[in-house]
């Protein structure tokens, strides 16, 4: 007698076959398409895959026959899925590159919006992290404002806001990180400046305290280590950046060691003044 035990197994040996076959059956199908010269069922086949997200295999047909279906009917839709199933790929440089084309060829098509915004969002993954080159991200919000400026109703507004926000922040952080850095190879005049473009540039900063005192930091370095003919200049300007430091960020994680250094410079000056 057979068990139930068996029976099961037997059972579901024979589904699995039954989905490799059917598997097998559709590699060969696709295989077949592929190779064949036939571009109505090429572009049946990509139609299908590209609704079951087979982005990949829909791509390579939809490759093949994107010429050859120029100027006719079918050519809005093929453009747009061969545009989307290489944004789905993560080819984010391509598919930027189609979608803006699309959107050019197409400025009507109901798909017109989507596919601007996601050329847009192309070029914000293909924004570097913040310590490289920022040239792409420069672009990335360049193509997102552009966006916004068309589509200034569209329901990707909210998202394409937050992108700039995020890239925004990104060029902050670059340009912090670049005075920041002057600081700590004791070239304290660049730094300064640095800093000072930076608040001049990114009023509205996250970074604006851990700016101001690390602004304040290398103008203490500076007037602290000045010759005798700059230090009264030096050590004002010092005391002019705590000031300012302290009225904006009073509560910051540095306010104990800025108050030190102010301390230091006040008795420098202090002490310098009645010599002169």
């Amino acid at each position: 007698m057979f068990t139930f035990a068996f029976c099961l197994k037997f059972m579901n040996r024979g589904l699995y076959i039954l989905l490799i076959s059917i598997l097998l059956i559709s590699c060969s199908d696709y295989q077949k398409t592929l190779k064949s010269e036939d571009t109505a069922a090429k572009f049946e086949m990509a139609e299908e895959l590209f609704e079951a997200e087979k982005w990949n295999k829909s791509y390579k047909l939809l490759d093949q026959i994107l010429q050859q279906y120029r100027g006719k009917p079918q050519a809005e839709k093929i453009t747009y899925m061969h545009a989307m199933c290489s944004y789905h790929l993560k080819d984010y440089y391509i598919s930027s590159f189609h979608l803006d084309k699309f959107t050019d060829v197409y400025p009507k098509s109901d798909k017109a919006e989507e596919a601007a915004f996601l050329a847009a969002k192309g070029y914000y993954f293909n924004s570097p992290v913040y310590s490289k080159e920022q040239k792409e991200t420069v672009e990335a919000i360049e193509k997102l404002q552009l966006f916004i400026n068309a589509y200034p109703d569209s329901e990707f507004l909210v998202e394409a806001n937050t992108l700039i926000k995020e890239l925004d922040f990104k060029l902050e952080k670059k340009a912090f990180e670049i005075a920041k850095q002057y600081g700590l190879i004791s070239d304290y005049k660049a730094s300064i400046k640095s800093f000072n473009n930076f608040l001049l540039e990114f009023p509205g900063t996250s970074l604006r305290s851990e700016a101001l005192y690390y602004r304040f930091d290398s103008a203490y370095n500076l007037a602290i280590l000045s010759v005798d003919y700059l230090k009264e200049e030096r050590l004002s300007e010092a005391l002019s950046y705590y000031e300012r430091f302290q009225k904006t960020a009073p509560n910051s994680e540095h306010s104990e060691e800025a108050a030190r250094m102010k301390e230091e410079l006040q008795q420098e000056f202090n002490t310098f003044t009645t010599k002169s």
